[in-house]
């Protein structure tokens, strides 16, 4: 096993001929956040499944603090595990922070992109002018603090608002779970640099086609958000806002936005 694949927890399952899909999970989570879609793929593709680095199942100590201080950390990783793989094209379906990864590796590579399908994306979650993100930075500084004095108090507060459930359902505990395993340390500056990050200026050198899919309510992503995608890619986009409710609504709604994703993944944009 390749240095790659041990850090990454790299998996490739189903023998489909329809192509490659590879599926990239948001902060918080990891790679099982996609056990509801996943039999719905194996079939027609070969799926990627994969830990950012930083997850709870990943080792800490292959955590760089220098290399994930920005965004760009992750979409060197994305692109290292393709070449691993010696992947030729994929579609790419990333949710949240991942979305923004692979719109970065897509910038890189276009090549090795068909489509992006991106899922609960957001290029800046702080308000500016003329841009609504969602956040104000008293606000995340708050939740910065908050995690640092008490993660698990902070996780345990985060989820449900999170998922968009109460305490007792099964995805806000899932969530909980994956969110807890996370070392505290790393969760803070993963949380720090997805939460600071601004990558809006790079929009327009997106060439692959889009696919934005949102829900309807999302703590972390106001809906205004994915018009601004749609507005600023620089190539085709396609925007979906589903009747779902939370930032991880394959977790919280599989029966809303299994079908939807599907969708966006066998059809391409039509104009």
């Amino acid at each position: 096993m390749g240095i790659v694949e041990e850090a990454h927890n790299l998996r490739v399952v189903g023998e489909g001929k329809r192509g490659v899909i590879v599926l990239a999970h948001g902060f918080g989570t990891d790679q099982s956040v996609w056990k509801h879609l996943v039999p719905h793929l194996v079939a027609d593709y070969r799926v990627v499944l994969f830990d950012t680095m930083g997850a709870g199942p990943t080792n800490p100590d292959y955590f760089d603090f220098s290399r994930y201080a920005t965004l760009e950390g992750y979409a060197l990783d994305l692109l290292a595990i393709l070449e691993e793989l010696g992947m030729a094209s994929c579609i790419y379906v990333g949710h949240s922070v991942s979305a923004v990864i692979g719109v970065l590796a897509s910038i890189s590579r276009p090549d090795l992109f068909s489509k992006l399908v991106l899922l609960s994306a957001s290029p800046r979650y702080l308000n500016d002018v003329d841009y609504y993100g969602g956040f104000e930075q008293e606000e995340l500084d708050e939740l910065f603090e908050a995690m640092r004095s008490n993660y698990k108090a902070w996780c345990s507060g985060f989820a449900p608002l999170c998922v968009g459930g109460d305490l007792e359902s099964v995805s806000v505990q899932e969530f909980s779970r994956t969110l807890f395993n996370i070392r505290p340390d790393i969760a803070l500056s993963v949380a720090q640099t997805i939460f600071q990050s601004d990558v809006r200026t790079l929009l327009p050198l997106v060439s692959v086609p889009c696919h934005i899919v949102q829900s309807t309510k999302d703590l972390a992503v106001p809906v205004v958000v994915s018009e601004y995608l749609h507005k600023h890619l620089g190539g085709d986009s396609i925007v979906e806002v589903m009747p779902s409710e939370g930032h991880l609504p394959q977790l919280s709604s599989p029966d809303i936005v299994t079908p939807v994703l599907l969708r966006h993944i066998q059809h391409d944009i039509a104009f």
